[in-house]
């Protein structure tokens, strides 16, 4: 059974749907001021946006199924409120007509100075939740980053965001530890290198980079993503895929609102699948992180449940037979409150 501390996971990760106006619009429904947005045209084949006001502040986005180095454009998000945020009349966060999704996190709502690790970091950090938004100056060398979580995060994303065109995304996953990582720009497989994370595991202070231009380059800025598991929130794992229509069940121990899948022993995309879009099994729709590409509906790809996900397919994307995936997953309610009762936290 997992207990929890967060009984209402929308104070903390909340999707919210919206239809351009292709001017201004405040954006509400999110039921916190984010300190991190997730945003996407669902009906266009425009970037994914990232927009985290905590750190970078507003109108500054990140793309993350490209290189690029970070962007400022006052037409996009400009301002995050306390219960949203306003965007401008880009047509990548508010084109006329145009359907989008917003996924949103909270960190801090503020920043403090870390001098947890070697290179001293400005960081906005939610321990309740396990989320951190991490700011760096790279070093060139091996060096450690103070990420303000207090426990081990499970999953982190580092980017270098100024300098030349930018850098990969370099993702950590705990399911494969420090001698691997993942590109979230790209479908290639897990790969095997010291250069990103030094073969060395986080800790409940720090996580470590190294010598790869991507994570730690000398004198360039750097943001971090860091995420650590909150049982009845979110979860951060791995399974094998089986090739059947009655595919692999994963368990969360929380009714799922939000997941993230990507295969590692080979090619293929990150697919994002959340619980607003479509709202029901049977005809959940995904988008892949690493692509500009429109909103796809793959039939019964998955089953969004009280207490974990199942697919219903055999893409290679997400159930193989006796591939390996990671995944993530967030929360619409955990299946045991912090009282211990079992059902709906509302």
């Amino acid at each position: 059974m997992a207990y929890t501390d967060i009984d209402k996971s929308d104070d903390y990760f909340n999707t919210v749907l919206y239809t351009g106006n292709g001017g201004t619009q405040s954006i509400t429904g999110v039921n916190f001021q984010p300190d991190w947005v997730w945003c996407k045209a669902r009906t266009g084949t425009a970037y994914h946006h990232l927009e985290c006001d905590a750190v970078r502040g507003a109108t500054k986005y990140l793309l993350p199924s490209a290189t690029t180095a970070e962007v400022t454009d006052a037409t996009t998000i400009t301002s995050f409120n306390s219960d949203g945020f306003t965007t401008g009349s880009s047509v990548a966060t508010n084109g006329s007509g145009a359907s989008f999704v917003s996924w949103n996190w909270l960190a801090g709502n503020g920043t403090a100075s870390n001098t947890d690790g070697s290179i001293t970091s400005t960081v906005s950090a939610n321990t309740t939740s396990g989320f951190s938004i991490v700011k760096f100056t790279g070093t060139g060398s091996a060096a450690t980053v103070g990420h303000g979580l207090g426990v081990a995060p499970d999953w982190y994303l580092v980017k270098r965001y100024n300098g030349g065109d930018g850098g990969q995304w370099n993702a950590y996953h705990s399911s494969l530890g420090a001698t691997k990582f993942m590109l979230l720009n790209s479908t290639s497989a897990s790969q095997t290198s010291g250069t990103r994370w030094n073969n060395t595991e986080p800790t409940s202070s720090v996580f470590t980079v190294n010598t790869s231009g991507d994570v730690n380059d000398s004198g360039d800025l750097h943001v971090a993503y860091c995420f650590a598991e909150k049982k009845g929130f979110s979860k951060f794992g791995s399974y094998t895929g089986n090739g059947s229509t009655n595919g692999t069940f994963v368990y969360t121990g929380f009714k799922t609102a939000f997941v993230m899948v990507k295969r590692t022993n080979s090619t293929g995309s990150w697919r994002m699948w959340d619980n607003k879009r479509e709202g029901y099994n049977g005809d959940n729709a995904f988008l892949y992180a690493n692509s500009t590409s429109t909103e796809e509906a793959d039939g019964t790809v998955i089953d969004l449940l009280s207490n974990g996900f199942k697919f219903r397919n055999s893409s290679g994307d997400n159930n193989a037979s006796g591939s390996s995936y990671i995944y993530l997953a967030f929360a619409e309610n955990p299946f045991v409150t912090s009282t211990g009762i079992a059902g709906t936290a509302r």
